[in-house]
């Protein structure tokens, strides 16, 4: 998982740079690439505060390509003989999306979507780090920041990263009631949905239409990289066929 977080984040930098995608759509398709896909770049951007249009095509690009992955990534697993367990590290490290993560999964066994799921959820966890380190970096970047002093560590936390730290806390030291988990799990469908479709409400398309294919193509590349290195580390370390 470091391997292929690092993998995609220089490539998000080197690539980006070279092609030419705009630093803050860089940013969220390298962050929804490693990390969760859609909720990653929920989760980035109250602190980046990207134009709509921005967020709308950096989903619209994660989309694609866990459509991509669905179709492909177990046909892949067969042509490569890989085993239950590597696949399920596979899918987890190289899916965006946890239900992509589940579809692909799915398909291949019970036992490849036990180990997507936990290795997907851990690979979420990651969400945390990065969104602190660029709430900092946000903070440094602003033109008034020359001349304050250092940004407190309180002021560079986002405090929906609290509330998630202190749901996932109360949800692991109490048991909660079957009707009480479906509750939370309806609510947190409803308000992922709202935000999803705000973005959609406040749109536009021609400036989605304006902004080319490169970033498509910048997605898919990040993409490709993830897969590769995923992969590669596993067939260099455990092997594929475990």
């Amino acid at each position: 998982m470091a391997g292929t977080l690092a993998v995609c984040f220089t490539a998000a930098t080197l690539l980006g740079r070279r092609l030419g995608v705009e630093p803050t759509l860089r940013t969220l398709l390298g962050v929804g690439t490693a990390i969760c896909g859609a909720s990653a770049i929920a989760a980035v951007t109250p602190v980046l505060k990207p134009k709509p249009a921005t967020v709308a095509y950096a989903l619209s690009t994660v989309f694609v390509f866990n459509v991509a992955a669905v179709l492909t990534f177990p046909w892949l697993g067969h042509a490569l003989d890989m085993g239950q367990h590597a696949f399920g590290v596979f899918a987890g490290t190289a899916v965006n999306d946890t239900s992509s993560v589940v579809a692909v999964a799915v398909t291949y066994g019970d036992e490849a979507t036990r180990t997507a799921v936990v290795v997907k959820l851990t690979r979420a966890l990651m969400i945390i780090p990065v969104v602190l380190v660029l709430a900092y970096v946000v903070a440094r970047r602003r033109p008034e920041a020359a001349d304050r002093p250092r940004p407190s560590a309180i002021k560079l936390v986002p405090w929906f990263l609290v509330g998630f730290v202190a749901l996932a806390g109360l949800n692991s030291a109490f048991e909660f009631t079957a009707g009480l988990q479906s509750a939370c799990a309806l609510a947190s469908g409803l308000l992922i949905t709202w935000a999803l479709a705000a973005i959609g409400l406040s749109t536009d398309l021609g400036a989605l239409r304006r902004t080319g294919w490169t970033p498509l193509v910048f997605g898919g590349l990040l993409w490709i990289a993830v897969s590769a290195s995923s992969l590669g580390i596993q067939a260099l370390t455990t092997g594929l066929g475990s």
